[in-house]
């Protein structure tokens, strides 16, 4: 009979039949409408065949009403594969259990080491490793990638200029450059202060070299202010001019504002997904609701599972959606007006040093066009103006 493999998820069962009337009784089964397969006759009143297992109670009225005996031999099948696997559950159970424990393991933190630290360094480290869940037990997939875990570590401890994370099997290692106490401050050599802008002398505090202006001059870029020679003529002396001038400088700064902008924001609401990805296939673990969100952003991490030393080709895959909404900023001539003011003078203090002060401010100009404001804005600064300039020779 062909395709009898079709037969492997109903069952077959080998029979046996002795006696008289041997075929008359594989005809009736025939007959009957059952399925016989591989008749064979092995002996002059006895002959073997197949037959599905569903019809094995039928076949029973019939060998009753004949002078034959009825034995079954080789059964197959998934009925009976089945019967089998039953019968040795607990092996099953006992090696499934066992995979899965050695497949825990395998993504679980059982090391952490931390090299190139000083002892209480270390301690640090490993206390705020324990605050991040990177810990002896903790499971890999739950934390952050090795990326995130240096910026955090280099955020938290001040006292490192550089740590290395690597994950190497189901142990951590972060090698730790620490920072060196400060050197002692390079010899300065002999140099001139000269003004690096135009502007009006306010202030002068010299700490060594010949001032050669006061409070009130007019000096133009490039003019010398502290002389690094001092002394009499014929008992000079080169030394590095050391000293802060302060003066008063200008600035002019544009500003072109919108008067209505869109742009999107987090709510703060999110959802969280977790998939097993196999190369492009991903299957959902965990987080099955619907995203209801409209807009949203999405923050995507990737661990790939390992099975004691080898890395699957499976991966862990933790989604977040953030949602966003959109935002409509519309402005009045009043308010577009003081905000390009506010952003002209956040603009010019980032460019100032630490010591410079805004003294006065004036509007130049402003006006409204194309849906837009132009504000032109005019600063007095008090400032640093000395920049070094080293001594060449004919000083």
């Amino acid at each position: 009979m062909k395709n009898t493999w079709a037969h492997f998820f109903t069952g077959s069962v080998q029979v046996t039949i002795q006696g008289r009337g041997t075929e008359r009784l594989v005809n009736a089964c025939l007959r009957n409408g059952m399925t016989v397969w591989n008749v064979r006759k092995i002996g002059e009143d006895k002959l073997t065949f197949f037959m599905l297992l569903k019809d094995v109670p039928r076949l029973r009225p019939i060998v009753r009403q004949s002078e034959c005996k009825l034995s079954f031999g080789r059964r197959s099948g998934f009925p009976f594969l089945l019967k089998k696997t039953f019968a040795n559950f607990g092996f099953l159970l006992g090696i499934f259990l066992f995979l899965a424990v050695v497949f825990l393991l395998s993504n679980m933190v059982w090391g952490v080491h931390v090299q190139g630290a000083k002892p209480e360094t270390e301690h640090r480290i490993l206390k705020e490793l324990k605050q991040m869940g990177v810990e002896k037990g903790a499971f890999q997939f739950l934390l952050d990638p090795p990326e995130i875990i240096q910026k955090k570590l280099t955020d938290r401890i001040d006292t490192l200029t550089w740590v290395g994370v690597e994950l190497r099997g189901t142990t951590f290692y972060f090698q730790v450059v620490e920072k060196k106490q400060p050197k002692e401050p390079e010899q300065i050599p002999i140099r001139h202060l000269v003004a690096k802008k135009k502007a009006v002398i306010t202030d002068l505090f010299v700490e060594e070299g010949q001032p050669l202006v006061s409070v009130h001059d007019h000096v133009e870029k490039g003019q010398l202010l502290v002389s690094g020679i001092i002394g009499k003529e014929g008992q000079t002396k080169f030394v590095p001019a050391k000293g802060k001038i302060f003066g008063e400088t200008w600035y002019k700064s544009t500003v072109v504002l919108p008067l209505e902008a869109v742009f999107h924001v987090f709510t703060g609401k999110y959802v969280e997904k977790h998939y097993l990805s196999i190369q492009s296939f991903a299957i959902p673990v965990w987080g099955f609701q619907k995203l209801s969100f409209a807009h949203y952003e999405t923050e995507s991490q990737k661990r790939p599972l390992r099975f004691w030393k080898w890395e699957l080709p499976i991966v862990y895959e933790r989604v977040i959606y953030r949602e966003t909404e959109q935002v409509k900023r519309s402005y009045s001539w009043n308010e577009a007006f003081q905000q390009a003011k506010k952003i002209a003078r956040k603009e010019l203090q980032a460019k100032l040093d630490d010591d410079a002060s805004i003294k006065d401010e004036k509007v130049l100009h402003a006006e409204k066009e194309n849906g837009k404001v132009k504000v032109e804005m005019y600063y007095e600064v008090h400032e640093n103006i000395a920049q070094p300039q080293p001594i060449v020779q004919g000083d």
